[in-house]
């Protein structure tokens, strides 16, 4: 479906029509997900999607991708990747490491595949955010198209509504590893107890939400706006012994609200 009199969707759909076949590295997100809409209209039937399976990135997020996929009838496959040693202690540069490694793999999978060319949802404004892993894409030739269509995440939400994507209101998500403060050694444990803390809060209808690891502290973080329902919630009793029970000794609510990772002091 091409979008009229909209001049930066116009941009993305013809900019998209130029690649012979595109793989796209997909999460399941919100820009994901419309790029992935996007280019299976432009190129129809020359669409790939790919998504990576790592201990770090939550199980259903994973099935949300495939049950994306399939329903917009695009090629999906699943690629499995372990936690990288360097990863291990979290460093500083954890993003950059991912995105080097992951996008490696997922280009690698791509080529297997027949397909030359791989894109990602980085969008306009991202280019304002601190995203080191932004380094890694660049040094791997990975495309861009919102990005370079000069489509932020405000009007990519209203397109998707056009569009009738089900992520037109999805919360942002990222990976587990940025609950973890840097320089903390990681296991699979810790992400298991973070994952399953963050889909408590969901089963209350808390989808926007991080639950920060300290090590026996729980930091939950909402948007402000939701700080006095969850306050308020009936549930938050069932909550606090959901988080305890998975081995955090004090559950606590971050006042100052959800905000994004800041650069490393």
């Amino acid at each position: 479906m091409l979008i009229r009199n909209h001049t930066e969707y116009e941009v993305l759909y013809e900019r998209l029509r130029q690649f012979g076949s595109l793989a796209v590295a997909f999460s399941g997100g919100v820009d994901s997900t419309f790029l992935l809409k996007a280019a299976s209209d432009a190129l129809p039937g020359r669409v790939l999607a790919l998504t990576v399976s790592a201990p770090y990135i939550p199980k259903w997020e994973i099935m949300e991708a495939a049950e994306l996929a399939s329903s917009m009838q695009v090629p999906h496959y699943i690629v499995q990747a372990s936690t990288l040693p360097a990863l291990a202690v979290n460093p500083p540069e954890r993003c950059y490491i991912c995105k080097k490694a992951l996008f490696g793999l997922l280009i690698d999978e791509a080529k297997k595949r027949g397909f030359q060319d791989i894109a990602d949802g980085t969008n306009a404004d991202d280019a304002f955010d601190y995203r080191p892993g932004r380094k890694a894409l660049k040094e791997l030739n990975v495309h861009s198209p919102l990005l370079e269509a000069g489509l932020g995440k405000k009007e990519i939400r209203k397109l998707s509504a056009i569009l009738g994507l089900p992520t037109a209101d999805k919360p942002a998500y990222a990976c587990l590893l940025t609950r973890i403060p840097y320089n903390t050694p990681v296991t699979d444990d810790i992400l298991g107890r973070i994952e399953e803390a963050e889909k408590q809060l969901h089963k209350f209808g808390f989808r926007d939400v991080r639950v920060r690891h300290h090590g026996d502290i729980a930091r939950i973080e909402v948007p402000e706006k939701s700080i006095p329902s969850l306050i308020a919630s009936p549930d938050m009793g069932e909550i606090i012994t959901h988080l305890k029970h998975l081995g955090y000794r004090y559950v606590t609510l971050d006042l100052e609200g959800y905000r994004r990772s800041e650069p490393p002091k």
